[in-house]
């Protein structure tokens, strides 16, 4: 294992998540990641305020706050943070981060529905030609069907899509923030999901392109 493993910042609930407890990932997501990262784990969102990411390399979105809206100084910590060189990768219902509206605008992405859990055929888009996709091969996986809208202002590369009632929907991106990058994978539902190697591969390759 490298010693120049570089730091990253996991954000997530556990008692309160309604539906996605970090705790149920925690352990799989710092194996895929440990060759190239020191995960340290936090249920705590003031860690995202006042300069406190400085010292992180990436910060890991897992949060399941769909209704709970970070506070202001949260929300313009992490916005800092990644405007300032840092890197964000919001895994599945990290994007519940939305409810404040200068983060759905930093993630690039509004959750808006899923349809029923279901086994989905996922591929890269014809053509994308980037680091986080790079030797993913198509795979099927369980997962709900995260629905989108995107924000107009924010020059994104969908990277990822799956296959669901006759049509491809977007199921990761990633973009530029100011001197930062942003990573979205929508596989993340529960352990099964970290558990497949194609998902293992997303999230080292996302978490690698987006770490400073």
């Amino acid at each position: 294992m490298s010693n120049s493993r570089k730091n990253a910042w996991v954000i997530g609930n556990n008692a309160d998540a309604p539906y996605h407890p970090l705790s149920a990932v925690q352990e799989e997501l710092e194996q895929i990641l440990q060759d190239d990262f020191e995960l340290s784990s936090s249920l705590d969102y003031d860690g995202l305020a006042g300069g406190n990411l400085e010292k992180y390399d990436l910060c890991i979105s897992y949060t399941d706050r769909w209704e709970d809206a970070v506070n202001a100084e949260q929300a313009a910590g992490l916005l800092t943070y990644v405007a300032n060189g840092g890197g964000l990768l919001v895994v599945h219902t990290g994007i519940s981060l939305q409810v404040r509206p200068e983060l759905a605008q930093l993630i690039g992405a509004k959750f808006t529905e899923h349809p029923p859990y279901t086994k989905l055929e996922f591929q890269v888009v014809a053509g994308a030609e980037h680091p986080v996709v790079e030797g993913i091969e198509p795979f099927t996986l369980a997962e709900e069907p995260y629905r989108f809208e995107f924000d107009p202002f924010c020059a994104k590369e969908v990277l990822l899509t799956y296959r669901h009632e006759g049509q491809d929907w977007p199921a990761a991106w990633a973009h530029a923030y100011g001197l930062g990058k942003v990573v979205f994978l929508m596989p993340g539902h529960h352990l099964p999901s970290f558990q497949h190697p194609e998902v293992a591969k997303l999230l080292r390759r996302g978490a690698k392109w987006a770490a400073r």
